[in-house]
């Protein structure tokens, strides 16, 4: 299959970031490997948006891949990052496939709350589970890959690798889906899902495999959370948690693959520079930032782009 111009605009930037990686001091990869797995549950929440659906509880696959990576290594001796990554993304598809045949029907406010309450069900369950640390969580174990452990100190930056390599990859698995039969058919559905039932369409199947693969999604990035931080707890299935999501998509946008990359980076350098600035006023700062964007730019920083291309091609 022949790349198109974005899929390798998206490869060669990847390139250049994780070159960059090289030279970078360890507190910048840290916070760009952080930045790129939230960037990941970011496009779950897209692809819901693109279908006409806002979920306030994408943090239940981004805990239910974390804790699935941690708990493969600390009950089951399991080290290899790519069996813990298909580990994490597999219970969140099971898990996505029994839960969407309920969340399929419902639309707008109604599915909000209830992805909501399913998220918080899940942080209660945790919080009451002392085996699983209760409220402090538990460290994850250091990983391997295919049975070769990276030298000491080197850990991070090969991870900040791997995570390059895997959005690279996922943003043109995405942008491709996006453009594919079943893209299109969500954003129909958007606009006017009559219509796609006169098509001789099943909404709510096009949906459920949607909501499916959104969780997929966000799972991988739960899952590269967890090895990068080396700590898990139930924060991640907090509604806090899934609001700094929403915040990060509506940042970005829904236009393009790359915006919540892009918001996800920004979003990360903001708040480490405001609570390092007014460390008992960051949220405000968060909140002035997210104001201007719905002002001025009310589609998401990637209208920057969109803007520029139209003004040169004019």
């Amino acid at each position: 299959m022949r790349m198109d111009k974005t899929e390798l605009i998206l490869l060669a930037v990847a390139a250049l970031l994780a070159a960059g990686g090289w030279i970078a001091p360890q507190w910048l990869v840290f916070l760009l490997t952080m930045a790129l797995a939230k960037a990941m549950v970011v496009q779950g929440v897209v692809m819901q948006m693109r279908a006409g659906l806002v979920t306030f509880g994408q943090g239940l696959f981004f805990c239910v891949g974390g804790y699935a990576v941690g708990m493969s290594g600390h009950f089951l001796n399991i080290t290899d990052l790519a069996l813990l990554l298909v580990i994490g993304v597999g219970s969140a598809v099971l898990l996505a496939m029994i839960l969407g045949l309920l969340m399929t029907r419902y639309r707008e406010i109604f599915f909000a709350m209830l992805s909501l309450a399913f998220s918080m069900i899940l942080y209660g369950v945790l919080v009451k589970s002392s085996a699983l640390g209760s409220t402090d969580g538990f460290n994850v174990k250091a990983w391997t890959l295919f049975g070769w452990s990276p030298a000491a100190g080197q850990g991070p930056l090969v991870l900040f690798m791997i995570i390059v390599a895997s959005s690279a990859v996922l943003a043109v698995l995405l942008h491709r889906y996006s453009r594919s039969n079943a893209g299109m058919m969500c954003e129909a559905i958007r606009e006017n899902e009559v219509r796609v039932e006169y098509l001789g369409q099943s909404p709510r199947w096009v949906l459920y495999m949607n909501y499916v693969a959104a969780a997929a999604v966000s799972a991988l990035g739960g899952g590269f959370m967890a090895l990068s931080a080396g700590h898990i707890d139930p924060e991640m299935a907090y509604w806090i948690t899934s609001g700094e999501f929403v915040f990060i998509a509506l940042l970005g946008g829904t236009a393009h693959v790359a915006a919540p990359f892009i918001a996800a980076i920004v979003f990360a350098v903001v708040r480490t520079y405001a609570i390092e600035l007014v460390p008992h006023s960051w949220q405000m700062i968060l909140g002035f930032t997210l104001l201007a964007i719905i002002v001025f730019l009310p589609k998401g920083l990637w209208s920057l782009f969109t803007g520029n291309a139209r003004r040169a091609k004019a």
